[in-house]
C-alpha cells in the first residue's frame, strides 16, 4: 500500500463487518460480527473498533494501530453533541496526515455522504479489475499465503469428512420395489444426507454457513439447486461441499457426483466425460495462461463428444457455467476460469476446477477439486477418490 505519488488515491478507508466481509478480514485479520471502520496510511494499517473490541483486538488483529472508537466519540462529543462515526474517522485520519482515500464500491452511502460533508476526498472502487487483473482494493489479496492456503486445505479437509458420511449413509442404503432408498427404516432424502454430511463438518472444525448441495436427479440439472426430497437408486447426485473453516475463516470448496447402484450408459458417459474434462482442465492451469484458455479446454473437449450447450425448453443444458473460480475468504473470488478472464494466472492463485454436464432425464454431473497456481503447473488443495457408483 506504498504511496507511488504524493497526490495519488491510494489510501484505503472501510466500514464492514469482517465476518461478512473478506476485504475487512484480510485486511485486519481480525473476527468481529459488528462493522467497524478502519483505513491504511502507506503501508500501516489503523482499526478503529468499539470499546469491548479494543483489548481482542490489540492481542489478536494484525493492524498496527487499534483506536477506541467509543473513546473518540466521547471527546469528540465534549464540543460537538452530535459527534458520530463519520467525525470519528475523520479526526483519526487528518491526525495520521490523510485527507483522502479509496473505498470499495458498497460502502454506505450514507456514511460516504457525511465524510465528504467533513472534508474527506473519497474516491469509490468498483468491482472491475485493473490491468493486472485483480480487483483494486486489494489485488495482492489474490495470491495467497502459506497460512490461507493451509486455511483453504483445512476447509477441504472437512468436506472430504461430508463425502465420507454420505459415502457412508448411501452405502448402508437400500432400495424398495420402486427404487426410492431406504436407511435405518426410513425413507432416505437429500436432507437426511445434508444433516449427516453437515454433522461430519462440524467435527472436523468447520461450518457449512452458506449452505451445501446435495441434489438427486434432475435437481442437479439447476446447477445451484440445493436438493431435497427421496433419493432413489440408479439416479446421479451432485454433492457440492463448500464449509468455512472455522479456525482459519477460510472456505474449501469440493464437488462429488454419485449414483447408488449401477449407471446406464448416458450416465456412465456424462460422468467419464467430466472426469477427463477436469483432469484437463488442471493440466493447463499453470501461470501465464488465462482463465479463458483453460476453460475453453473444457468448452472444446465437450463439444468433440457431441454434448450440446443451450436453452432447451427453457431449461439450459450442456456446460453452461465457468470451470472454476477463485476463493478464500470468500467462497466465490477472482481470478474466475470462464470466458470474463481473459488475464493471465499468477503463481499463489488459489482456484477451483468444477467442469459439469446436465441434461434432464440423465440428471447432472460435476466433480470439483481445488488446486494453487505454480509457475510450471498447479498443485492440489483437495483429495478425495472418485468413487462415484456405491453398491
Amino acid at each position: 500500500m506504498a504511496r507511488s505519488s504524493a497526490s495519488a488515491v491510494v489510501d484505503v478507508l472501510m466500514m464492514a463487518t469482517p465476518a461478512k466481509n473478506a476485504d475487512l478480514r484480510w485486511f485486519g485479520g481480525f473476527h468481529a460480527s459488528d462493522p467497524f471502520p478502519a483505513f491504511s496510511v502507506g503501508r500501516r494499517r489503523v482499526g478503529l473498533l468499539p470499546g469491548m473490541e479494543v483489548g481482542r483486538a490489540k492481542d489478536e488483529s494484525a493492524f498496527d494501530e487499534v483506536l477506541n472508537l467509543t473513546a473518540i466519540i466521547g471527546d469528540l462529543r465534549k464540543t460537538n453533541p452530535k459527534a458520530g462515526v463519520a467525525d470519528a474517522i475523520v479526526f483519526a485520519a487528518l491526525q495520521r496526515g490523510v485527507h483522502r482515500f479509496r473505498v470499495p464500491a458498497d460502502f454506505p452511502v450514507g456514511l460516504f455522504q457525511r465524510l465528504r460533508e467533513l472534508g474527506l476526498a473519497l474516491h469509490a472502487v468498483g468491482a472491475q479489475q485493473n490491468e493486472r487483473g485483480a480487483p483494486e482494493l486489494f489485488p495482492e489479496r489474490q495470491v495467497k499465503s502459506r497460512a490461507e492456503l493451509a486455511g483453504i486445505r483445512a476447509g477441504n479437509a472437512a468436506a472430504v469428512a461430508g463425502f465420507q458420511a454420505v459415502e457412508q449413509v448411501l452405502a448402508e442404503a437400500t432400495a424398495d420395489k420402486k427404487g426410492v432408498l431406504r436407511w435405518k427404516g426410513r425413507t432416505l432424502t437429500a436432507e437426511i444426507l445434508k444433516e449427516e454430511a453437515q454433522v461430519a463438518i462440524l467435527r472436523k472444525g468447520a461450518l457449512c454457513d452458506i449452505g451445501l448441495i446435495i441434489a438427486p436427479g434432475d435437481q442437479a440439472v439447476d446447477c445451484h439447486c440445493s436438493g431435497s426430497g427421496p433419493v432413489r437408486a440408479g439416479e446421479l447426485i451432485v454433492c457440492d461441499i463448500y464449509p468455512r473453516h472455522i479456525a482459519s475463516h477460510h472456505y474449501g470448496d469440493m464437488t462429488r457426483t454419485y449414483l447408488k447402484g449401477k449407471a446406464n450408459a448416458k450416465q456412465r458417459k456424462m460422468v467419464l466425460a467430466v472426469l477427463e474434462a477436469q483432469r484437463r482442465a488442471i493440466k493447463a492451469i499453470r501461470a501465464g495462461v488465462t482463465g479463458a484458455k483453460v476453460h475453453t479446454v473444457v468448452q472444446e473437449y465437450f463439444k468433440s463428444l457431441g454434448y450440446r450447450t443451450g436453452l432447451e425448453k427453457g431449461v439450459y443444458v450442456g456446460f453452461f457455467h465457468g470451470t472454476g473460480h477463485g476463493l478464500g475468504y470468500d467462497i466465490h473470488e477472482e481470478p474466475a476460469l470462464s470466458t470474463r478472464n481473459p488475464l493471465p494466472l499468477v503463481a499463489g492463485h488459489a482456484v477451483t476446477v468444477e467442469p459439469g454436464l446436465y441434461y434432464p432425464g440423465v440428471g447432472g454431473c460435476r466433480f470439483e477439486d481445488c488446486v494453487v497456481v505454480t509457475k510450471k503447473g498447479c498443485e492440489f488443495l483437495s483429495s478425495h477418490p472418485y468413487n462415484w457408483e456405491i453398491a
